[in-house]
């Protein structure tokens, strides 16, 4: 079997073609300058004041979560700080940031009711039973479809007819591609003509008190008491659009509002936030808006899929409570058994990703003042720092390049185009990061980009020297290339693999602008050794197929005299 031809020249434009490619993308992001951290640019900072006098470990914790929920994938260097014994302050990069402000204080506590009478005026029934009745067919009917629908409105004047809701309101949806078979209804024995004595959606035999639990809330929102009605009556939404002031009771039932200034009866809770498993933001596959998944663990999943049974299609709505306020009130159009769903509705990339992380780490354990202050703040060096900084990495930049030139003549300018081309990845790398990621460049970070460098001109130098001294044995330079390649290689991997394991500790275990630090010192690394495999040594190859390079010319820094070599061995090179 013949052995493929090596051919570094078509390696070499691949290589381009990528690098293409990515500059690409950084034109699809449209941005073509880094996001600056706060030591650079200022940004804005949120003091939180603290209701009451939490006890310190308390406080301590909220910063850790609010820390996590601003910085997010952890490098968009974000400073979360206690002053005090109530005072916790947010420093967030950008002065324009103060979307981030609900982010910061949401207290995060999320729990799941029943709408009173599926959203209607509640004293209105919407039927004798708290769950169905199976549909008097020989066979179970239809398939559950995947997204439930908004569940629309009764007007309490027109009474014959419905209204649907303004604005559409968030929906559940399964995350399962295909629909469940599950039936809606529980049938005993074989379906007949005439449906069973038992309520579909109803436990047979001894209800576990869990059940019951979930049973006897099914029946208060079918038919709510007159004091709770009459409660409701009397209950009026801010006009601003502000979260009602409730107290958000898990025990009793809640009269509450949505974004929408519309007025809800609703149950006790009958999921909390705690049986929440997984949270993340996404686009569904086949849509175009923004949704939050979530996952259920535990009993949870089991009462979820009981609530969407005996809620479907009837015109019965399942709350999502957010601090007090109601965020979805979807129907159900299917049986969701997994306990995976999905919050559809106005979302956008923002508020999706704000709200997941906001379930993703958990609830506050204390609670803020209504109205935190808001400031911007200039950035912590000072511009004729940074400038100074700058020249300073330029001017070590030339240095090391002259250095090379003068040193490696000819083959200087391998390592000269090398740095160019690794600079080049990495500031698309960093664009595209802080398009995606929230990446924010600080001046650790830099640092960490800038001994990247180091390391890459550290690389040229083993390799180098490697060709070197293959050559002074009287190979030439197209066989020294590849025998000094392959001992080389694992010298370079075993360095990177070192620094890569240095970026992972300071990543994980460090904080603030030493994480970023982190982060950028593995980025630099990982783009060295793409560089170093993928460029340097395709091109070195390709330049050996020349005269000038593999004749040992003078200026090609491979000549006798530079090799220190006197004459030529006996017979020729190899």
């Amino acid at each position: 079997m013949a052995t493929k031809k090596y051919r570094p020249g078509q390696r070499l434009v691949v290589f381009f073609v990528g690098v293409a490619v990515l500059f690409g993308l950084v034109a699809l992001a449209g941005t073509w300058k880094p996001q600056l951290g706060l030591d650079l640019q200022g940004g804005t900072r949120i003091t939180l004041i603290a209701e009451g006098n939490p006890k310190a470990a308390n406080l301590d914790l909220a910063r850790k979560i609010i820390d996590q929920r601003v910085n997010g994938s952890g490098v968009a260097e974000a400073d979360v700080t206690t002053q005090g014994n109530r005072f916790l302050v947010v420093e967030i990069p950008g002065r324009s940031r103060r979307d981030l402000v609900d982010t910061v204080k949401r207290t995060a506590q999320l729990r799941f009711r029943l709408v009173a009478n599926g959203g209607r005026q509640p004293g209105v029934p919407v039927t004798s039973t708290p769950t169905p009745t199976p549909s008097p067919t020989a066979t179970p009917s239809g398939k559950a479809t995947n997204k439930a629908k908004p569940t629309d409105k009764a007007s309490p004047k027109k009474k014959a007819t419905s209204t649907p809701n303004p604005r559409p309101a968030p929906g559940f949806a399964k995350q399962a591609d295909t629909p469940t078979p599950t039936p809606t209804g529980k049938p005993s024995g074989t379906p007949t003509g005439t449906p069973t004595g038992t309520p579909t959606g109803t436990p047979t035999g001894t209800p576990t008190q869990d059940d019951a639990n979930v049973t006897s809330e099914l029946a208060w929102a079918a038919n709510p008491p007159a004091e709770w009605v009459t409660k409701f009556a009397a209950f009026t939404c801010p006009a601003d659009g502000a979260a009602a002031p409730v107290v958000d009771n898990p025990a009793e039932p809640l009269i509450t509002c949505d974004e929408d200034g519309q007025k809800f009866l609703l149950s006790k809770a009958v999921i909390e936030g705690t049986s929440l498993k997984k949270a993340s933001a996404g686009i569904p596959q086949g849509q175009a808006a923004w949704a939050v998944n979530l996952e259920l663990k535990g009993k949870a999943v089991k009462d979820f899929a009981d609530i969407s049974r005996a809620l479907i299609d009837n015109g019965g709505s399942f709350a999502v409570v957010l601090d007090g306020q109601v965020l979805s009130y979807p129907g159900f159009t299917g049986v969701i058994t997994d306990g995976s769903a999905q919050i559809t509705g106005s979302f956008n990339e923002e508020s999706a990703t704000a709200l997941a992380n906001s379930l993703k780490f958990g609830a506050l354990p204390i609670k803020f003042e209504a109205d935190p202050s808001t400031e911007i703040i200039g950035p912590s060096l000072a511009g004729n720092q940074l400038s100074a900084g700058l020249w300073a990495g330029g001017i070590g930049f030339v240095l090391v390049m002259l250095y090379c030139l003068i040193y490696y003549r000819g083959l200087g300018t391998v390592v000269l185009a090398s740095l160019v081309v690794a600079a080049a990845i990495t500031y698309a790398l960093v664009l595209l990061l802080s398009k995606a990621a929230g990446f924010t460049l600080t001046l650790p970070g830099i640092a960490g980009l800038i001994i990247g460098v180091g390391v890459t001109a550290d690389s040229f130098v083993i390799f180098f020297e490697r060709i070197r001294d293959e050559m002074r044995e009287g190979r030439s330079m197209r066989v020294a290339v590849e025998t000094g390649w392959a001992r080389a290689r694992k010298t370079r991997m075993a360095a990177n693999v070192v620094s890569l394991l240095s970026a992972g500790v300071l990543y994980f275990f460090a904080t603030g602008v030493v994480k970023g630090f982190g982060f950028a010192l593995g980025l630099s690394t990982l783009v060295d050794l793409a560089v170093l495999f993928w460029f340097t040594k395709h091109a070195v190859s390709y330049l050996a197929r020349f005269k000038f390079f593999n004749g040992g010319g003078a200026l090609s820094g491979l000549s006798r005299a530079t090799l220190g070599l006197d004459a030529e061995p006996q017979g020729g090179r190899v």
